[in-house]
């Protein structure tokens, strides 16, 4: 991988990070994706094509595209299930996945299902050890038979930095002062 093509695809995937701050998740689509195909071609490191996959999988739910992030954790965690995660690092990324899972089941209202995902998710990172405080906050809720809003559903999701794209983790443009 040459230097010009990791910073063509770190630049496509700010350009993208921006746009999704904007709120304009379409166009942030459009570069996430010529990033992925550029840091795969180029041969990036693997760390790359996850993150900017991360940020997709965030567009796609904050358009309530919900469908679309279901279908990418079943097909996650169903991975995991034939290639068991070997590390503390592929623990936690099975366990983020299920905690995403799960908080698209709750913004779709399917209470039971978004309730065992969280339980998987908590149950999971402590292999790596780790935890997740969102899963954790959301789940105790289930269990306790709270209702959560889709607002409250996101305040929290902000609140304990579920996102990985926020103005604090994004590059101002550079004709920006």
């Amino acid at each position: 991988m040459s230097l010009d093509s990791a910073r063509a695809h770190l630049s496509i995937a700010e350009t993208g990070k921006r746009a999704a701050l904007r709120g304009d998740h379409t166009t942030a689509l459009g570069h996430y994706r010529e990033a992925m195909h550029l840091a795969v071609s180029s041969g990036a490191p693997e760390v790359f094509f996850r993150h900017y996959l991360e940020a997709t999988m965030e567009s796609l739910e904050l358009m309530n595209d919900f469908g679309s992030v279901i279908e990418y954790c079943e097909r996650a965690v169903e991975h995991y299930r034939e290639h068991p995660p070997a590390h503390p690092v592929a623990w936690l990324d099975l366990a983020s996945i299920h905690q995403r899972h799960g908080c698209v089941l709750l913004k779709q209202g399917d209470v039971g299902p978004a309730r065992v995902a969280f339980e998987q998710a908590i149950d999971i990172a402590a292999r790596a050890p780790a935890h997740l405080p969102l899963a954790e906050a959301l789940g105790g809720w289930l269990r306790r038979g709270l209702f959560v809003s889709p607002e409250r559903m996101l305040a929290e999701q902000r609140r304990y930095r579920y996102f990985c794209v926020r103005p604090e983790t994004v590059e101002q443009d550079p004709g920006t002062p």
